[in-house]
Parts: C-alpha cells; sequence; structure tokens
C-alpha cells in the first residue's frame, strides 16, 4: 500500500466522520477565502476499466436502447477488435491512503483574492475581453511558479495563522472523489462542471461534490505540487524531477472525456485555462463552524 503523509493540522476537532455524509468542518482566513476540512480515507489511483460501445462518445446522447441515432455500425470484427484494445489496456490501479484529514479550497483562487495578495491581475478573462465583474472568476493565466509567488507572498501575510501551499495530486484527487471510488458518471459532469464553453465563468455556479468543493472538474486547470511524470495516470510514487508539473481538472473549453479526477496532465497549458486552489494547514484558529 502507498500512503501519502499530509502534514498535520494543529487544530482538534472533535468529529467523527464514521460516513461521508455528515457535514465537514470550515474554515475562513482574514482574506475571506474559504476552505472544507477533508476527512481521512482511502482510495484507489490509477483504475482504468474502459468499456466499449457501438456508439462511443455519442453513447451519452441515445434516448433508449434501440436509438441507433442514425449511425452506421461497426463491422462485428471492429467491434471485437475494440473489446481485446480495452481488455489490453485495463488497470486495476493502486491503493493511496489520505492519514490525516486536511483543508483545501472551497472554490479556486479568485482574481480578487489574487489582486488583495498580489496587487495586480494576470487573468486573460477580464476588461474588454469579457463582459462584467470578473473578480469572482477563477485567477488564470498563472504558472505553477506564479502560484508559489502567490502562495509565499500569502504566507508572510498569514505568519503565526496559517500555512498555505498547493495540493499534492493525491490529494488533490481524493478531495475531488469525494468518496467517489469509480470514475465519475457524464450526467454529474455536467451538473458540476462548467465544461464545453467558450470562457471561465465565476466560482461557485455549479453544484458542489459530495464533500461541499466547486468547480474540481472544469472552469480552470488546477496546478498540484507534483511533477509530471509524461502519463495519464500517477504512479505511486511522483517523480523527484521533470520539466512540468501536473494540472488536475480539465477547464471550460473541456468535454465530458476529459472533465475527469482520474487522470492528470501536464503544464505549461495555454496560459489562460490555468488556475489553481490550495491547501491550508491551520496555526491558530481565526474562524472555525460547521
Amino acid at each position: 500500500m502507498f500512503r501519502v503523509t499530509v502534514a498535520s493540522v494543529l487544530l482538534i476537532l472533535n468529529i467523527n466522520f464514521a460516513g461521508y455524509t455528515q457535514s465537514l468542518k470550515t474554515y475562513t482566513n482574514s482574506l475571506g477565502m474559504e476552505f472544507i476540512e477533508v476527512p481521512a480515507g482511502s482510495f484507489t489511483v490509477g483504475k482504468f476499466q474502459p468499456v466499449t460501445s457501438q456508439f462511443g462518445f455519442m453513447e451519452q446522447y441515445r434516448k433508449n436502447e434501440n436509438d441507433d441515432m442514425g449511425l452506421p455500425r461497426l463491422k462485428k470484427s471492429d467491434y471485437e477488435n475494440a473489446q481485446q484494445l480495452a481488455l489490453r489496456d485495463a488497470s486495476a490501479g493502486f491503493e493511496v491512503t489520505i492519514p490525516h484529514s486536511f483543508y483545501i479550497g472551497k472554490f479556486e483562487v479568485t482574481q480578487a483574492q489574487w489582486k488583495k495578495v498580489m496587487g495586480t491581475n494576470p487573468s486573460f478573462f477580464q476588461g474588454n475581453i469579457i463582459e462584467g465583474n470578473t473578480d469572482n472568476f477563477p485567477v488564470e493565466t498563472v504558472s505553477w511558479k506564479d502560484a508559489q509567488a502567490f502562495i509565499k507572498k500569502l504566507n508572510q501575510l498569514e505568519k503565526g495563522k496559517a500555512v498555505y501551499r498547493l495540493p499534492t495530486g493525491f490529494e488533490w484527487e481524493y478531495a475531488a472523489r469525494a468518496g467517489n471510488k469509480d470514475d465519475i458518471a457524464w450526467n454529474e459532469i455536467n451538473e458540476t462542471a462548467h465544461i464545453a464553453k467558450q470562457a471561465p465563468q465565476a466560482v461557485g455556479r455549479k453544484k458542489p461534490n459530495a464533500w461541499s468543493l466547486y468547480d474540481m472538474l472544469g472552469n480552470v486547470w488546477e496546478w498540484v505540487d507534483d511533477y509530471y511524470n509524461e502519463k495519464i495516470f500517477a504512479d505511486p510514487g511522483t517523480p523527484k524531477k521533470s520539466k512540468e508539473h501536473v494540472l488536475k481538472g480539465s477547464c471550460f473549453y473541456g468535454d465530458v472525456k476529459n472533465a475527469t479526477y482520474m487522470t492528470h496532465a501536464g503544464g505549461p497549458g495555454s496560459g489562460y485555462d490555468t488556475g489553481f486552489r490550495l491547501v491550508v494547514e491551520i496555526v491558530r484558529v481565526l474562524e472555525v463552524h460547521d
């Protein structure tokens, strides 16, 4: 079993997470950034059980099992070959344990929050590019190093109260899954993810996941701390060095096939499609409530 050790949170809460349906604790910092406590637990990474369908990506649009959508049928030999390829690429994955609860951002870091900390706004989607106030849009056009610069300055501002960092890839996926052991269903993606659009939108407008986290899929790709392994799935051990860092969650122009918590991508992204959310390790209680 591969174990991930999350740095200890110095706030002890008498909460029994016997089930994932119980309310979670939240933390709000001095800038108004909200964080949700994610309970300890285990999950499977890299499990891949591909299925074959006569209709491929269009399967989601069939009205019933007799609806051929006017599409030509594959030859039997082609379909059988597809089934063999699916079996060849299947993987059982590996178990990861998150031994301690941790706090992760309820939302992606916004343009307003970036401006409060950094004094500037690097985002492409603002001003003349998009109508209206974009303060609550996710900040984007930020590199992994830009995110680290924000974290460094935020830690200076919040010194003695909390310590901030990017989540690891495993922490991010565990939080995004919110107890889901399998891949996310397409109808749930459409309910929770801002995808297939021409621009991002304000955070928190879609349905949250089971742990009250918003926009884990869609809106903008999110940086995590890990180096990229040049694969679709993470390995049990993350690389010590690589050219790029990992991006998770897809973005506003993605579709239901790539808006998943199971896989990851490597930076740098396209710039205007990359943002991030944070993990906080609490030093002193400011505001904790149900």
